[in-house]
């Protein structure tokens, strides 16, 4: 867990070994970082909020790096692990599977904590307040019902979101549990119900979520 300058360190990129794209790379006393997530020079606390996440929270070996125009937040990692361990999908793309994964959760809680009559009615609901805020490949409550049950790389292929369209799905699922459950509860433990995703995926969704506006709902 280190904060450090620029000269501190040494930053290249590597191709990764099996997409067509580079690779960030930290070098620094013969350890290796990747890049999880950047930061504007007036993000200062939230960069040291994410820093701190990791190396206190969950123990993991990363770097802050301060530069005069930003921050940044790098992950340890050994190079020959960049094939499983890296984004295999743009942001957007990685917001939207930890979003259908939380929705996803929220379902199989209203199903074990409230039945399976509550279930349907929840799917139903869902599948109406989607379509009239006309989320993409949502047209259907037959489409939403099968959202329920698409894993990672379904959702990767199927679905073509941009920030705003999960925003809205938060947004509304938010206010739907709630009115469910009649508590907050459910935001809880969020990291667990990401457990499907790659770290770094995980760590880049939940850096947006707490800069987003957003951040007080899902906490």
């Amino acid at each position: 867990m280190f904060i450090l300058k620029r000269q501190d360190v040494e930053i290249s990129s590597i191709q990764h070994p099996t997409r067509e794209q580079q690779v960030p790379i930290l070098y620094y006393q013969g350890q290796t970082f990747r890049l999880i997530s950047v930061f504007k020079a007036s993000q200062e606390e939230e960069a040291k909020a994410l820093w701190r996440e990791l190396a206190d929270n969950r123990g993991k070996a990363c770097v802050l790096l301060e530069e005069p125009e930003r921050y940044s937040v790098w992950g340890k990692v050994r190079l020959e692990q960049i094939d499983s361990d890296t984004g295999n999908h743009s942001k957007t793309g990685i917001l939207t599977q930890a979003s259908v994964l939380l929705l996803q959760a929220v379902y199989m809680d209203v199903e074990d904590f409230l039945g399976a009559r509550q279930a349907t009615l929840f799917q139903k609901d869902i599948a109406e307040v989607l379509q009239q805020r006309q989320i993409p490949q949502l047209t259907s409550p037959k489409s939403v019902n099968h959202l329920l049950s698409m894993n990672l790389q379904q959702i990767a292929q199927i679905l073509s979101w941009q920030e705003h369209h999960v925003i809205t799905l938060l947004q509304e699922l938010h206010q739907l549990a709630k009115a469910y459950f009649g508590n907050t509860s459910f935001t809880h433990q969020l990291v667990d119900r990401l457990q499907d995703m790659p770290e770094g995926e995980r760590t880049l969704f939940i850096s947006w979520l707490n800069q987003s506006p957003l951040s007080k709902l899902w906490h």
